[in-house]
């Protein structure tokens, strides 16, 4: 049983007006593009899976895709919301919007806290990439669950670590086929999941 959309921390959400859709239109052309290559989307039960999210101004907030939305094939300013406040130890967040804060915004706002070179982040479904990099790439222990102050952390720490591979993925260890990206820009985070992929299915050389 998959438990994507459960929130497992205290969402505090003023209900409010959509941004402006110049704010967040780059933000859904990505993320129709991360849909179409199924990265964002549903199981067959129905449960969707997958969020993106950008630093917004100032910078210790951001805007991120909306709770249960992974499986709505084409998003609108009413499946996005902006995240003010968050706070790991007392696991709690707050967001503003039409729509309630996706349930791995805490994790999305342990990047922004790891880095500020970081503007954006994006959770993604891939077993391929889960299969061929976990343990390979920075990842997340096994008993960590996403959407927890425990997973923030282990985020933070993985960004922070300078001994850690270039490549800017994060295997989650204990959320099968959860994968993280992130970058200084969303179209830097979306080419690394899409070129990472499109290696998986190129034929070997001789």
């Amino acid at each position: 049983m998959h438990d994507e959309g459960y929130i497992k921390f205290n969402c505090h959400w003023i209900e409010g007006p959509a941004r402006a859709w110049h704010k967040i239109r780059a933000m859904n052309e990505w993320r129709q593009v991360l849909y179409d290559a199924r990265l964002i989307g549903a199981h067959p039960d129905g449960i969707g899976y997958g969020n993106i999210s950008v630093r917004d101004t100032p910078a210790s907030e951001f805007i991120i895709t909306g709770s249960m939305t992974g499986n709505v094939r084409e998003l609108g300013p009413e499946h996005f919301t902006r995240v003010l406040d968050y706070d790991f130890e007392g696991n709690r967040l707050t967001c503003k919007g039409p729509i309630t804060a996706s349930s791995e915004s805490l994790t999305h706002a342990s990047f922004y806290e790891a880095s500020r070179s970081i503007n954006a982040v994006i959770h993604v479904h891939h077993a391929g990439l889960w299969n061929t990099y976990r343990d390979k790439l920075p990842t997340t222990s096994e008993g960590v669950a996403y959407g927890t102050p425990e997973m923030a952390y282990e985020i933070i720490s993985l960004v922070r670590d300078k001994d850690c591979p270039a490549k800017q993925l994060v295997i989650m260890g204990g959320h099968e086929d959860g994968v993280l990206a992130y970058g200084a820009s969303l179209g830097h985070a979306a080419s690394t999941l899409l070129n990472c992929c499109d290696r998986l299915f190129r034929p070997a050389e001789f």
